[in-house]
């Protein structure tokens, strides 16, 4: 059965979920919300973001792991009342004064015989006589079988009792709203940046039937090896278990290029003549060192950060390159400007002459 909800990025489905807790919490809309996408797209990573940025208690639930009575709980005898009392699992949310998630991973690969024992939590927020209390988020998440995960098909009674977003891969939302805010490797941000088509080959492995596939998550993968592993021999072997020999080999030439940059604090400690001969002359060598600017800023390095930014548009000075300087430096304030503003650090901007010469340039240029 296809589903026939919008298309979103991890980004956009963030940002819808964001709209519906702040209905939620006014009290206006009260519904639970189902993530449909291939495996490693970034449905739980998502979701784990909106839980830090509400500050909510995250009750991560995996389906798959769980039997109906661990969420129904177990009952005893109560002798005085002769009555049948049901223990409730403390898996599930009950403090009314702090907001809570509840996320139900892997909903459609739950047995069937656990559905009914779900139904009552997204329609009514209850198990039994266990009401959730109403600061409490439901989300869920799912695979489908075409992502070649194990998976039901989802009935109608279920489907029904849900709010659908179609979570899937886009590089561009993926490198600005979580590679830079998550500081990843320059390497596996600048590969993706050339190659944004090998973000996420989930599709195409299943055509080949290939085991291992590109996702979101595999790339995350990546980005810790190549911070922990320095050995190239065993580097290499792990990446391509990681994402599949043939974009490993692909992603070698950028990691090698950007394993040869000058440290980020070799370049803040370099005389202002001195920096620009120790920069790199290839795109890919620039790209990485942006995203690695980007990465390590902080308030006290925020103003060599923008001085070595506005370095990279005068680059070709008596070095005879064409390199696309001007939009790999608009490329790399943006997203230095975005960092700046998500942590308060955009007051450096305002007292850098470096910036304000980049700022006058693009104004007489017609480009501001």
């Amino acid at each position: 059965m296809s589903i026939n909800a919008q298309s979103v990025s991890a980004g956009e489905a963030l940002d819808v979920l964001r709209a519906g807790w702040a209905a939620q919490a006014a009290g206006t809309m009260t519904v639970s919300w189902m993530l449909h996408g291939r495996p490693g797209v970034g449905k739980t990573e998502l979701v784990r973001s909106l839980s830090e940025e509400i500050g909510a208690q995250l009750f991560d639930i995996r389906l798959t792991t769980i039997e109906p009575q661990d969420l129904r709980g177990l009952p005893y005898y109560d002798h005085e009342t002769k009555q049948t009392v049901w223990y409730r699992p403390e898996d599930l949310p009950d403090d009314p004064t702090r907001p809570a998630v509840l996320f139900l991973d892997e909903l459609t690969a739950a047995s069937p015989y656990l559905q009914p024992t779900v139904y009552g939590l997204l329609q009514e927020r209850r198990v039994g006589r266990h009401l959730l209390p109403a600061n409490v988020l439901i989300i869920a998440a799912g695979n489908t079988v075409e992502d070649g995960a194990v998976a039901y098909e989802m009935g109608t009674a279920l489907s029904d009792r849900l709010v659908h977003l179609q979570v899937e891969a886009n590089a561009r939302d993926w490198l600005e709203h979580y590679a830079v805010d998550r500081s990843l490797h320059p390497a596996v941000t600048a590969f993706l940046r050339a190659r944004p088509d090998l973000l996420d080959t989930t599709e195409d492995a299943l055509r080949r039937g290939e085991m291992i596939a590109c996702t979101p998550r595999s790339w995350e993968r990546v980005s810790q090896i190549m911070g922990a592993v320095t050995d190239k021999r065993h580097r290499s072997t792990m990446i391509s278990g990681t994402i599949g020999v043939a974009a490993a080999v692909e992603f070698a030439r950028v990691a090698d290029e950007v394993d040869a940059l000058v440290t980020v604090s070799e370049l803040l400690a370099a005389h202002a003549r001195e920096r620009r001969a120790l920069m790199p002359r290839s795109v890919n060598g620039l790209v990485g060192l942006i995203y690695a600017l980007v990465a390590q800023v902080d308030a006290e390095t925020m103003p060599g950060t923008i001085d070595i930014m506005a370095d990279i548009r005068k680059l070709d000075a008596g070095a005879g390159t064409s390199l696309p300087l001007s939009e790999l430096c608009s490329f790399g304030f943006e997203l230095l400007i975005r960092k700046a503003l998500a942590e308060g650090l955009e007051d450096a901007f305002g007292s850098s002459k470096a910036y304000a010469d980049y700022a006058s340039e693009r104004e007489a240029e017609g480009l501001a």
